[in-house]
């Protein structure tokens, strides 16, 4: 059963992680193995997927004014019958066009993908993939200074956060990769992949809370822990935002990079034994 100090502790590590290119549900994998702890897997994967909740409102609250901008702007269109009547109608249409493949792959797979959250080693591959996705989109540097992706783009985004679904993908990584693979700046890129994030973590948190509530035995046993993994993922969620978004603008991303690539060959090393 997972403690109140271990849903402390992944609820920071969630916080530190989501946002970073670097793979958060890996890092959820990975610190209970290192730490010898032994958390039912049912349990961990729930808990994993909630707790994205925490981090998702340092999102609302980094990007408060443009996501309400989108928001209105969306519903407006709506009202008018032209759903792409300004700039940030047609972002939120992208947003939720970009959120569509990782929707289709989550719900046909849900069950696949489960069963990677207790491989180490999967995760660990899947964290030098995510060093490959980093690596190439610097070294191809295809910059073409747009400022939105096009829908195609927005597809492309899309497909890159499907991948995610598997623990040691990163979901930030691989969409900014992709982003800047369509031509977008790192800062574009991220702020872009940080909107797409919205409806996708609801959505897959929705699909936890329906197995929470169907479970009399997890939500005794989660409550409380949910709770305290909540409110710490998402106060260093945003902290970690605000850092991230200063760095982009002067940082290349070579040292996460470099990070997931060092991380992933160890531990294929230390759990392939």
């Amino acid at each position: 059963m997972m403690t109140n100090s271990q849903a402390l502790i992944l609820g920071i590590v969630q916080g530190l992680t989501e946002y970073l290119p670097v793979s958060s549900s890996a890092h959820l994998v990975l610190v209970p193995q290192v730490l010898g702890w032994h958390v039912n897997p049912a349990e961990a994967f729930v808990f994993d997927v909630l707790v994205q909740l925490g981090t998702m409102i340092g999102v609302f609250c980094y990007f408060f004014t443009p996501i309400k901008e989108v928001i209105v702007s969306v519903l407006k269109g709506l009202a008018l019958r032209r759903p792409l009547h300004d700039s940030n109608a047609q972002l939120g249409w992208l947003v939720a066009l970009a959120s569509i493949p990782a929707a289709i792959l989550g719900f046909t797979f849900k069950t696949q993908l489960s069963e990677y959250f207790s491989s180490p080693l999967a995760s660990c591959y899947f964290l030098i993939l995510t060093a490959v996705f980093l690596f190439g989109a610097e070294w191809l540097n295809l910059n073409l200074r747009k400022q939105a992706p096009t829908k195609k783009d927005a597809l492309f985004i899309g497909l890159a956060q499907g991948l995610a679904l598997f623990p040691g993908v990163s979901r930030s990584g691989s969409t900014i990769a992709a982003g800047m693979l369509c031509g977008l700046n790192r800062i574009d890129a991220a702020r872009f992949s940080f909107l797409m994030s919205i409806p996708v973590m609801i959505g897959a948190s929705l699909v936890a809370s329906f197995d929470l509530i169907h479970d009399a035995h997890l939500i005794n046993h989660l409550l409380i822990p949910l709770a305290i993994g909540f409110i710490s993922a998402a106060l260093t969620g945003y902290l970690v935002i605000k850092w991230f978004m200063d760095f982009l603008s002067t940082q290349r991303l070579f040292i996460f990079a470099s990070y997931c690539l060092g991380i992933g060959l160890a531990g294929a090393l230390y759990f392939g034994h």
